[in-house]
């Protein structure tokens, strides 16, 4: 039997600290025999240069979410402000995805690839680790894909906000 788990006040302390502590937002995106599929991301953390690594969390083994968990590689996108809709769309069971109107492409190895993302992030997976729900990736960056930088964007109390133009990163 699958339960879920009980919220706990120090549980409940931690979701609302981090409401208040702002985060980058990434689409990790992969191909799976399914067909394409992907997710909205506020975990994205670079971890080591040599050997490039990353580490990013999702919080259950199901849907897409899963299917990341399961594929040899992944693509991670770094976006922008222009971008904040097509997040909310990742971010959201059901929506449509993958759209040519939405600005994406198939890379040659496979992976959905969205180029005018700021960068994009080309993985594979080197370890999980379940943590309670959740599953921690570490990841090893294979390539990276640079594209078009634009207004920085950041997920702040469950809403993503952009960054002034002017803002010096």
């Amino acid at each position: 039997m699958n339960t879920a788990p009980v919220p706990t006040p120090i549980g409940e302390g931690l979701k609302a600290a981090f409401r208040t502590h702002p985060a980058g937002v990434a689409i990790i995106t992969a191909n799976t025999p399914d067909g394409p599929v992907g997710l909205t991301a506020s975990s994205v953390a670079s971890v080591a240069v040599d050997p490039a690594a990353i580490v990013f969390s999702v919080t259950r083994a199901t849907g897409s979410a899963g299917a990341i968990l399961a594929a040899d590689s992944f693509v991670v996108h770094l976006i922008d402000d222009d971008h904040s809709a097509l997040a909310q769309t990742f971010a959201v069971s059901g929506s449509e995805r993958f759209t040519t109107e939405q600005g994406w492409a198939t890379l040659p190895t496979g992976e959905p690839h969205l180029a005018e993302a700021r960068v994009a992030l080309r993985c594979r997976p080197i370890q999980t680790v379940p943590v309670g729900s959740s599953t921690v990736v570490i990841a090893e960056v294979l390539e990276v894909l640079p594209g078009t930088a634009g207004r920085p964007l950041v997920y702040l109390d469950r809403r993503f906000h952009p960054l002034p133009h002017d803002t010096h990163l």
